[in-house]
Parts: C-alpha cells; structure tokens; sequence
C-alpha cells in the first residue's frame, strides 16, 4: 500500500508527458499548429503586399504563438533534458534576434545607415579591439598581445602602460572602485538603520530625497570637491554616492524584513550582539542584501557611462559617444555591446560571490 501511494505521488508530480500518449500526441500538433499559424500569417501579409504595414502587430503576434510553441515543447522534454532545454531557450531567442534583425537591414525594412546589421557591429568591435588610437592614445582591450613583449623589455612597467590605456579598464575600475567605497559603508548603515528605530527617523527620510535625484545631476557639484575636477576621484565618487545611498535604503529594509521568528531563536540560544547581527541577522538579510547589490552594480554601470559621456577622455562611455559625434553607428553600437558584456560579466561575478558568502542557498 505504501509502495503503490510513493508511486502515485511520483507519476503525479512529473508533468511530462509519456512519448506516444495522447497528451505528448496533443502537444506534438499543437506545436505544428502555432508553427504553421506563424508562418501562414507572416506570409499571407508578405503575399498581398502588407507586411510593411502591419509588420509590428505580425511580430508580436508571432512572439506570442512562438512563445506558446515553446511552452508545448517543454512540457515533453523529459526531466533529464530540462537543463539543455531552458539553456538553448535562453540562448536561442537572443540568436534568432540577431538573425532576424541581419535580415531586416539586408532587406531595407530598418535602416542599416542607423541600425546596422549585427555583422557590421561585430566587424566593428573587432577593429576596436585590435586598433590603437593613435589620436587619443587609446585602446579598447590594452592590446594584451603586446604584454609579453613589453614585460621582457620594461618590466610590469610597460605592462601597466598597455593597462592603461584600456577603455574597458578605465570604466571596470572606476566601477569596481567606487562600488566597493559605497557598498561597503551604505550596508552598515542599513543595517544601523534597521536595527536602530531613532537613526532610521533621522536619516529615512534625507536618503529618500536624494536617491530620487538623477546622479549625473549631481556630478557638477561633486567636480567641486577636488582640486581636480576632471580627474577620476569625482567620476569614482559619484558612483560611490549613487551605490550607497542605495545600499543604505535596501540593506534597512533586509533587516527590518527579517522574520522575527530567527531573532526569538537567536535570543533562546544566547546570541546577542555581535554574536546576534553575525550569525543571526547579516544572513537573514542577506538575501536580499545581494538583491540590492545586484542593481546597485546596474546602477553603478548607468552612473559611470553618463559620467564617460559628457566628462571622460577614456573609458567605454567616452568612445561610445564620441562614435556617435563622428557619426559612425556601427562603432558606437559596438561600443554599447561592450558595455553589455561587462554588465553580465560583472553580474556573473557578483553571483559567484553570493554562492561562496551564501552556500546555504545552493541547491
């Protein structure tokens, strides 16, 4: 009785069809349905000559029987297969995008002059990152090739010069810099803040009304902090301001979220103080902590590039805009890939760090 009840609940929690039933049968047309509806739309517009007419609500519509496809295909992946399948749909729309939008700048329906191809990009980005800029002594990447050679000749000198001239190098440390000078002093204070109801009181409501204001508003009277307002300590500050006014709010509102039920036990086990905020509510809030750090590096991205747009004579933001002042689109969208790439590197990063610092969290 009991092997045949572990039974039933196991075949009722997989979902997946069994191959050749009329559920996975059912599926199977209606995926070939959606697919030949997508298809017959499109080309029944393309026929009579009004597909450049309604060629927004055709793509959207599309989307939508595409997305219905996709769902009927999961439903008879088997659970083994699950992992490949949410991988090659993850991967596999942002490839059809790009396939799609070379198309439609072969065929005249966008622009190529403004919205070039996405093989006129790539060219692009590979030029920037083998071309030294000898107006601006510049580079995209530091032409690492050059590292060894100028290591046996100059030592880490010449390597550093290489370094240097990085447009990807100036942005990632201007970021990295000014998020660590922020994160780390606006998590205390969330945290005083959260813990302490009169601090709370006090600062809330301050933090509120600058975290509204545009950062890059904020950047002309920064550059009057320093005695030289156009070196990297304002660019950094900022960054650093826009991270922890953000931290500070998100961080207070991780502690206070804390369920009251760790800190009773906490308290029935002895912990208090340090003892309480280190194993009780620094890993309750955590979660959320991490969340917030999440956008704050987002955010810190956003700052540093408007930052590199209108004061910078390095840096990814820099050169993206100033492709865009000499009119070259292929490499000013090039530029904006690069700031893509390290949005999700970045990312990619500070989850590593989350899964080491939380690995109660793993599955």
């Amino acid at each position: 009785m009991t092997i045949a009840s572990t039974e039933g609940i196991t075949a009722s929690d997989d979902r997946t069809p069994v191959k050749g039933s009329p559920a996975a049968n059912n599926d199977a047309r209606a995926i070939l349905l959606l697919l030949a509806a997508g298809v017959a739309l499109n080309a029944a517009l393309a026929i009579v000559g009004l597909w450049s007419d309604f060629a927004w609500p055709a793509i959207g519509a599309s989307f939508v029987l595409l997305v219905l496809a996709c769902e009927r295909i999961g439903r008879l992946v088997p659970v083994k297969g699950r992992c490949a399948y949410e991988r090659t749909l993850a991967l596999g729309f942002p490839l059809l995008v790009l396939v799609l939008w070379e198309l439609a700048a072969d065929s005249g329906f966008i622009n190529p002059t403004w919205f070039p191809p996405p093989s006129r990009i790539g060219s692009a980005l590979w030029d920037l990152s083998t071309r030294y800029d000898r107006f601006s002594g510049t580079t995209l990447l530091g032409r690492p090739w050059l590292m060894p050679e100028a290591f046996n000749s100059e030592g880490w000198a010449g390597v550093w010069k290489l370094v240097a001239e990085s447009h990807v190098f100036a942005t990632v440390a201007r970021v990295l810099v000014g998020f660590v000078l922020g994160a780390i002093p606006g998590v205390l204070l969330g945290v005083v803040m959260g813990l302490n109801q009169t601090v709370r009181l006090m600062l809330d409501t301050t933090l509120s009304a600058i975290y509204v204001l545009p950062k890059i508003a904020i950047f002309p009277i920064v550059m009057l902090m320093f005695a030289d307002p156009f070196g990297e300590a304002p660019k950094i500050l900022v960054v650093a301001l826009s991270v922890f006014i953000l931290m500070a709010i998100n961080t207070m509102a991780a502690v206070r979220g804390i369920d009251k039920v760790y800190l009773m036990a906490g308290k029935n086990y002895g912990a208090k103080g340090w003892s309480m905020l280190r194993h009780v509510i620094l890993p309750g809030a955590m979660p959320v902590i991490f969340s917030g750090l999440r956008i704050a590096l987002g955010t810190a991205m956003i700052v540093i590039i408007s930052v590199e747009f209108v004061r910078a004579k390095q840096g990814v933001g820099y050169m993206t805009f100033y492709y865009w002042e000499v009119l070259n689109p292929e490499k000013m969208y090039a530029g904006l890939v690069v700031v893509m790439i390290l949005g999700v590197l970045l990312t990619y990063a500070l989850q590593w760090l989350q899964r080491r610092l939380m690995p109660w969290q793993q599955k």
